[in-house]
């Protein structure tokens, strides 16, 4: 069994070129299944049935897994089984009577516009770590763009001229703006901040850690929670919350939601139809507190 998932995670790799993350998710999850088929006596690919797929699925379910949990991990599955049908390593692809969960669709928390002010406020001081955190901070509510593509962003990526951002996957590049306010951050982070960060090394990275290097996930989730917990607000704000506010911001004020879609890089418009909603469910409450008629 596990000779077939490698070689799913080497065409995923070689051909499909996908991101290390999206491979290590296809991973765990299929060392998940192996380990449970193996746990009932199932030790080869050939060897698993519809039965013992609906199991492991059920199994999941019985623990207490979330829906999106199950639905991802049927995902994989499918994606395996697709492929090694392919390939000829089975007969038949028995993973197509799996049946995702139905998943409830969370309504993403939002800052109010006092609260991304008092955060983006929190910097202040003259240090080029307080200016480099003032600058992606900045950037990264004015742009709306995920955590991994802040603190992956080269130099290249970025157009002063005309205020923009380029970023990028294996699969596609899009382009997102950015106005003045960030740009004003981003070039005194350039002047007075960046050099003295990377200490005369060559780094490419637009952002750098206090060591001249790129920064983790983790230290900006960090960077985050401290300015969090200095502006005093108690809601649990994360690099995400910001990319949410950016865009109900946005609709809030008259963006169309083709435009919030292709700056956010959703595949599909569906995904970005919950900040309309959002606004909606305001404008409602804003009638049901003020219309004289109630």
């Amino acid at each position: 069994m596990q000779k077939e998932i490698d070689s799913f995670i080497s065409y995923l790799h070689n051909v499909k070129k996908t991101s290390s993350n999206t491979e290590l998710s296809y991973q765990r999850d299929l060392k998940k299944l192996k380990s449970y088929l193996e746990s009932t006596g199932i030790r080869n690919t050939q060897d698993i049935t519809e039965k013992a797929l609906l199991d492991y699925v059920q199994s999941m379910a019985d623990a207490g897994f979330k829906p999106a949990t199950v639905s991802r991990n049927i995902a994989s599955i499918k994606a395996w089984f697709h492929y090694i049908t392919g390939e000829g390593m089975v007969s038949k692809d028995i993973s197509v009577g799996l049946k995702a969960p139905k998943i409830e669709k969370r309504v993403p928390e939002i800052m109010s516009l006092s609260e991304v002010n008092s955060l983006l406020e929190q910097p202040t001081g003259d240090t080029p770590k307080e200016i480099r955190d003032k600058a992606m901070l900045e950037l990264l509510y004015a742009t709306g763009i995920r955590v991994t593509e802040l603190i992956t962003l080269k130099l290249s990526d970025l157009n002063l001229q005309m205020n923009i951002i380029t970023c990028r996957d294996s699969h596609k590049e899009r382009v997102v703006p950015f106005g003045a306010t960030a740009r004003s951050a981003i070039v005194r982070y350039m002047n007075e901040g960046r050099d003295k960060l990377i200490g005369g090394h060559s780094v490419d990275t637009l952002f750098v850690n206090c060591s001249g290097e790129e920064m983790s996930r983790q230290g900006f989730w960090k960077l985050i929670k401290y300015y969090t917990k200095k502006a005093g607000i108690e809601a649990d704000i994360t690099p995400h919350t910001l990319r949410h506010s950016f865009a109900a911001h946005l609709v809030e004020n008259g963006a169309d939601l083709k435009s919030v879609q292709e700056m956010l890089g959703h595949s599909d418009i569906s995904t970005t139809q919950i900040y309309a909603n959002i606004n909606h469910n305001h404008l409602r409450d804003v009638y049901a507190k003020s219309h004289p008629r109630q």
